[in-house]
């Protein structure tokens, strides 16, 4: 059985911002982050008001929702009034609402097309790769992800694809989500959703979701299937940091309920957003049985250590130790079987040949993800 994880950064769209050449990108994820975090306030204090306008105008948001035509963004805006915008615009715009309960909505990424050859080169990875269940990070929708199999078959030629797709529609005010795939032996008999848990400040727990899939292969097995996507550094640093280390404690606390159920085959994947040496997942890595399959003898990445040296663990953009952010955590009973490990990168864009890469991924607007798949073969 093979089992893999994948940040797919979208099938079809994903953020403009990322299309920019200019370099604007990380500031204005940071910027949209913060924004965001400031709307959820329950009261906003002057300070707040204050930090929301520069932001606003920052974004190029503060005379529409819809920002200008170079904006990256826009305030989506369901019920209630949250900016003051006078006719006379030499007047200044200043808040409205006075905290969340005020009104309903946030700002959101503009959206682009995802390049066609970056769209057919993710597909080739999937199916290169050809893992029995596959976690899909940042899934636009169960839809999307459907269409995206037909493209698969049409495009690569392909007689199958996954036989069963789920996505739950999380948190996520991008619409950006967690899905599962798994082939036609691999059914996914039962699912639980944690997509409403909230923590210790009332606020949902998970980022999207960390849904419990139970999986069960052709040999009667059953598999706990849990993938997630934790918070993105974006953002105030302690703030994200904070919010990543609730994640990673709810999801311990879920696991850990789970054996003390009797469940015996585990699985947590996905893109944890941080190393296995940082503090917020802490509770997670160190707080369970669950071991990160990178730490496996049979886990290699001979390519890459022998190029550049290193444990070749990296799983985002340069590939290196210090990039590692996607996880295979699995329980004892699965890691005492595994049979091969390691990271499939040829779908990821490298300016200095660290890795093989597919003939037309000839640039960054090519690449299927700047993130590597991480896969596991495990014998059941």
């Amino acid at each position: 059985m093979r089992i893999a994880a994948y940040n797919v950064e979208n099938l079809f769209d994903r953020a403009a911002v990322f299309n920019d050449d200019s370099g604007k990108h990380k500031a204005v994820l940071e910027e949209f982050s913060e924004l965001n975090e400031l709307f959820e306030k329950p009261v906003y204090s002057a300070a707040d008001k204050a930090r929301m306008i520069t932001l606003i105008t920052s974004l190029g948001m503060l005379n529409r929702d819809q920002g200008t035509k170079k904006s990256f963004t826009q305030i989506r805006k369901i019920r209630g009034k949250l900016i003051n915008r006078p006719r006379d615009r030499s007047k200044p715009r200043t808040i409205a609402a006075d905290g969340r309960n005020d009104w309903v909505g946030w700002c959101e990424l503009e959206t682009a097309a995802v390049n066609e050859t970056a769209t057919t080169l993710t597909a080739r990875v999937i199916a290169e790769t050809n893992a029995d269940i596959l976690a899909v990070i940042e899934a636009e929708s169960r839809p999307v992800l459907l269409d995206f199999q037909k493209m698969m078959k049409r495009e690569l030629g392909l007689a199958k694809v996954y036989r069963h797709v789920m996505v739950i529609d999380g948190n996520d005010q991008r619409g950006i989500d967690v899905g599962l795939g798994t082939g036609s032996d691999y059914p996914i008999q039962e699912i639980r959703s944690h997509v409403d848990d909230l923590d210790h400040r009332g606020v949902f727990l998970f980022s999207r979701d960390c849904p419990e899939y139970v999986v069960s292969t052709p040999s009667g097995a059953r598999i706990l299937v849990m993938p997630n996507h934790f918070k993105s550094k974006f953002g105030d640093q302690a703030t994200s940091d904070a919010r990543r280390l609730t994640q990673a404690e709810g999801v311990r606390d879920i696991v850990n309920a789970r054996i003390a159920e009797g469940w015996e085959h585990i699985v947590v994947l996905g893109d944890l957003n941080d190393t296995p040496d940082s503090a917020p997942l802490a509770p997670l890595l160190g707080g369970t049985p669950l071991r990160d399959v990178s730490e496996h003898s049979a886990f290699t990445d001979f390519e890459f250590n022998a190029t550049r040296g290193g444990r070749g663990i990296g799983t985002y953009k340069t590939g290196s130790d210090s990039n590692k952010i996607d996880y295979i955590l699995l329980s004892p009973s699965l890691f005492g079987l595994v049979t091969n490990a390691g990271l499939f990168r040829k779908g990821a864009h490298t300016g200095s040949d660290r890795w093989e890469t597919y003939p037309e991924l000839t640039s960054k607007e090519h690449q299927a993800s700047d993130h590597h798949m991480i896969f596991a073969d495990i014998n059941l």
